[in-house]
């Protein structure tokens, strides 16, 4: 009878890191970025951040292929539509349950569409997001500068007081 572990071993890798503790340069440099064309796990994918075009994945483009789109304007028409077709599937699925089909079809293409735009958004809301993140992070920053010039200047005031004390300037209190 074998016996097994619960845990695999470690891979081989942890050898190159047994002098780390004394030496840190003797470890392996970490490998370059894949650049162009890898395959993982069967599948071939790039490095490329593109988005693929509706009729590369083969679905039909149901708002304009003009480069120029009025994201607001289309994503409105595809909800509005996208509604009519799920009031129509209710209608069918009460008069004519056999024939849904269709309208199941047409509204998951309505909503490949819709998540096609939105994913076209998001460069935009990327960008959006990371400006709005450094203006906070400026506005933070010019808030702590101020906070330390006004305790630098409490600072000041405090050690002319202790000063003016310590040079015996200042009348001292009557005892009592």
């Amino acid at each position: 009878m074998a016996t097994s572990s619960a845990y695999p071993p470690p891979p081989p890798y942890y050898r190159l890191y047994k002098d780390y503790e004394k030496d840190p340069s003797s470890a392996p440099e970490p490998p370059q970025p894949v650049d162009g064309p890898y395959q993982l796990f069967g599948a071939t994918y790039t490095t490329d951040v593109v988005l693929p075009s509706l009729e590369d994945q083969g679905v039909r483009q149901l708002y304009p292929k003009s480069p120029d789109i009025d994201f607001k304007k289309e994503l409105r028409t595809l909800n509005r539509e996208l509604q009519l077709h799920i009031l129509e599937l209710a209608d069918i699925l009460v008069e004519r349950p056999s024939q849904y089909a269709r309208r199941v079809e047409d509204i998951s293409l309505i909503f490949k569409n819709l998540h096609h735009l939105l994913n076209s958004l998001r460069p935009h809301q990327a960008r959006a997001t990371l400006i709005h993140m450094l203006e906070n992070q400026i506005q933070r920053r010019k808030q702590a500068i101020e906070d330390i010039k006004q305790r630098r200047e409490e600072a000041q005031k405090l050690l002319g007081e202790s000063l003016i004390i310590l040079d015996g300037n200042q009348p001292s209190l009557p005892a009592m």
